[in-house]
């Protein structure tokens, strides 16, 4: 697939067909969001890649809005940056989300970000306990593995319609 392809196929997905994802297809996935540009090559950026069914169920309750269609997805891949390496490690997890998204595209996955870093786990309390902090325990990770996000994914169970024409403010400033 062309890369123009790959960018304009990628769309969030959150309705999965029940079908399990391949180990190989998600070592590829991840393979390629491996070799995602880091600030100044920290390679700051770690994975964990979660299929099992409880875990994803659990996964899916971290925060009451925005969540709970991972409970269907055949996985999810947490997104993950190593802050002893860099200060600059949202920015690279972010580089490296992007990269892990079109990956999945390329192998014939769906898939919809879900954001992590310092959301709250009830939209109600702004400043209660956050997403993070419920899967660092649930998950066991240590501190200094600061979680952007979580990419749920499988195989669609829908064909999305293409994106509409923008038609807001000019996006784009020449000079």
């Amino acid at each position: 697939m062309e890369l123009k392809e790959i960018i304009s196929r990628r769309r969030s997905t959150r309705k999965f067909l029940p079908t399990p994802v391949e180990r190989e297809r998600l070592e590829r996935v991840v393979e390629m969001a491996l070799q995602a540009p880091s600030s100044r090559n920290s390679r700051s950026t770690r994975f964990m890649i979660v299929q099992n069914p409880d875990l994803l169920e659990k996964m899916s309750r971290m925060r009451d809005y925005g969540s709970a269609f991972m409970k269907d997805a055949a996985a999810a891949i947490l997104v993950m940056g190593d802050k002893r390496a860099t200060d600059l490690w949202i920015d690279n997890c972010a580089i490296s989300a992007t990269t892990l998204q079109l990956a999945v595209v390329d192998e014939g996955l769906a898939s919809c970000w879900v954001h992590v870093n310092d959301r709250p786990c009830l939209q109600a309390e702004p400043d209660g306990r956050k997403a993070d902090d419920y899967l660092r325990e649930l998950l066991d990770l240590p501190e200094h593995y600061g979680i952007l996000c979580a990419v749920a994914l499988g195989y669609s169970d829908f064909e999305p319609k293409p994106l509409p024409p923008y038609e807001g403010e000019e996006r784009v400033i020449w000079k």
